[in-house]
């Protein structure tokens, strides 16, 4: 209807063109969310001030798909001029502010640069502790933040702590089967897997999928999520066939809701594949991490972070099955792509390097 009725270059074509844009990016269609924000973006160029929000908001999109394609470079482009315009246009403690900094927080934070995230995710923290009431779920969402990073970095006495505090504003103002609190217990359950401690990261993953199974309907994606944890879980304790069970429910919700393409399809096959690989069922294994190559690589551009753990999972089963030049073709796919999407000091390059080294003096 607004293609008919309205000019070429009016604003509200501009909106239209983000919400199917924002559509085809939760689908995983990247090339076309990329389509209709740029179309966007180009209305919004021509509209005058040079610095008006709406400009920032098309960069912003734009920077979040080349985010989800692991373009970092790209994501950092945009995500910074949109900062460039907010910062000109809006009060230093404003929380779009705080969005932003998060936004390129997160880009360092997929690229390995810990100590980079960190410092974007405490300005947005500190923006949200002046802007906001101490109980405002925007400010447990900067808690968080900066607690995924701290666990990350293996410091996880300060990511309890800092998840700890975002868990506590969360029990304060939410309501007992709000999906962020559930999202508090997952992160918290999500350190004592780190830890290894086993049994309090099923206590808080149950807590978490006691929610999801309360308020969502029953082929709902964070339901799925809540499965995969607690079948990481018991994979981590070698409870195998539990582990299967959780992952086979989270597969089949995938299935049941998300395009055929979709990375969150992937990441399922690659972890019944891990499953088959600590079983030493090394056919079931191949076969699973080939069905994730085969979703990534229609899903993904081809210089993907996730593109480089799926050859690598695959060198390594060839490893275990004792095929070595096949495992050793894989690993080079894997350091090569690795290579291109992070910086030289990230310890993932580091392995591949080394598990090259060693297939190579067999």
């Amino acid at each position: 209807m607004r293609l008919k009725t309205l000019p070429a270059d009016h604003s509200s074509l501009a909106q239209s063109y983000n919400n199917i844009g924002g559509v085809h990016q939760n689908l995983g269609n990247y090339s076309k969310a990329l389509d209709f924000y740029e179309k966007a973006l180009k209305i919004n160029e021509k509209a005058p001030p040079s610095n008006h929000p709406l400009l920032g908001t098309s960069y912003n999109n734009i920077g979040g798909v080349y985010k989800d394609m692991g373009n970092y470079s790209k994501a950092l482009e945009f995500y910074e001029k949109t900062l460039k315009i907010l910062e000109n246009v809006l009060p230093q403690n404003h929380p779009l502010l705080a969005t932003a900094y998060d936004n390129i927080g997160g880009v360092y934070y997929n690229t390995g640069n810990y100590s980079k995230a960190l410092e974007f995710s405490e300005k947005a923290l500190k923006i949200r502790e002046k802007a906001l009431p101490t109980n405002h779920p925007d400010l447990a969402t900067s808690y968080d933040s900066i607690g995924i990073v701290y666990n990350n970095m293996g410091n996880y006495s300060k990511a309890l702590e800092f998840y700890g505090k975002a868990l506590k504003i969360n029990e304060k103002a939410l309501p007992p089967n709000n999906p962020s609190l559930a999202t508090s217990y997952n992160n918290i359950g999500g350190v004592y897997d780190n830890m290894g401690n086993y049994s309090k990261a099923l206590e808080f993953y149950e807590q978490t999928l006691q929610i999801d199974e309360n308020v969502l309907p029953p082929n709902h994606p964070s339901l799925a999520t809540s499965y995969n944890n607690i079948g990481g879980v018991y994979d981590n304790m070698g409870n195998y066939s539990k582990a299967l069970e959780f992952y086979e429910k989270t597969l089949k919700i995938f299935e049941n809701v998300l395009p055929p393409n979709h990375p969150s399809l992937a990441t399922s096959y690659n972890n019944i594949g891990g499953v088959y690989n600590n079983m030493g069922t090394y056919s079931k294994a191949l076969e699973f991490y080939e069905k994730t190559l085969k979703t990534f690589e229609k899903a993904l551009p081809p210089n993907h972070p996730s593109l480089a753990f799926s050859y690598n999972n695959i060198g390594t089963t060839y490893y275990n099955m004792g095929n070595y030049s096949k495992a050793l073709s894989f690993l080079e796919k894997a350091l090569t792509i690795a290579q291109k999407s992070f910086p030289p000091t990230h310890p993932r390059i580091k392995i591949m390097i080394g598990n090259i080294n060693h297939l190579k003096k067999i």
